[in-house]
């Protein structure tokens, strides 16, 4: 691998960003809309693929196709410090949670993520799809048939919402956790799709039909706030329009009294 080396900061605690620093000729790849603030002297381009170099104008473009798959853009930006000294450049975090950053070469050149949890990387770093190996973990998991896949030897930032654990599963350990709280794992992990046993818990319990398991050697992380339950809960706390009477009744009728409505 040739990786770009790159040094960083994490600033925030719930809404974080990561800054980073880049040497004269540095580059850094990152997701389409993660751009936060950058310097002088930094040149910014977009790219199909992740920009690992990947085998001419098709090799660009099979990198492009697997990510349509995981459901992100065609395109992804990459920043380079064109200038003679030190230059930063910060990317944030899309909704309320941590930024995780990993040295891939500490964890065996690989790492495993939802679909969505894809930050930032050195250039070098090569944005891929993982399909799992059962059926099962695609058709009934909460994160889809398809996960992503992060290889090098370089720095990858991925993102997870509210707080985030990780676990060490030692050899035939297990563990079980929600389908959409999973965020990433180290490649040597099983994952698999369990049914919940019960029928009055799979139907009145209230967290789904099915579970992760997880099953070592090796490292997972877990966080407490997916985006779709976050999501979910907002969604249903937004007042209607044709309204129950609550604290924004007043002045939603006011609003819509102005509005012609």
């Amino acid at each position: 691998m040739n990786n770009h080396e790159i040094d960083y900061k994490i600033y925030g605690d719930d809404m974080q960003f990561v800054e980073v620093e880049l040497d004269p000729q540095e580059t850094v790849v990152a997701e389409a809309g993660s751009f936060m603030m950058m310097e002088n002297d930094i040149h910014m381009e977009t790219i199909f693929g992740d920009g690992s170099g990947g085998g001419g104008l098709m090799g660009k473009l099979f990198s492009a196709g697997k990510r349509v798959l995981t459901g992100e853009s065609l395109f992804m930006t990459t920043f380079t410090n064109v200038g003679t000294a030190k230059r930063h450049v910060s990317f944030a975090s899309p909704y309320p949670g941590k930024i995780i950053p990993m040295n891939l070469s500490e964890y065996g050149g690989k790492i495993v993520c939802q679909k969505d949890a894809f930050l930032a990387a050195a250039k070098g770093v090569q944005v891929g799809i993982e399909f799992q190996r059962k059926l099962g973990a695609g058709f009934f998991g909460g994160e889809g048939f398809i996960m992503q896949k992060l290889e090098g030897d370089g720095m990858a930032f991925i993102h997870a919402g509210g707080t985030i654990i990780k676990k060490d599963l030692l050899p035939g350990q297990s563990l079980r956790v929600d389908t959409g709280c999973l965020v990433a794992m180290t490649r040597d992990v099983q994952y698999d799709i369990e049914f919940v046993k019960g029928v009055k818990t799979a139907l009145f319990g209230g967290e789904g039909l099915f579970f992760a398991t997880l099953r070592g050697p090796g490292s997972v992380w877990i966080q407490s706030l997916p985006f779709s339950r976050l999501a979910s809960r907002v969604f249903a706390a937004a007042p209607s329009r044709g309204g129950s009477k609550d604290e924004g009744s007043i002045a939603r009728g006011l609003f819509d009294m102005f509005n012609g409505d």
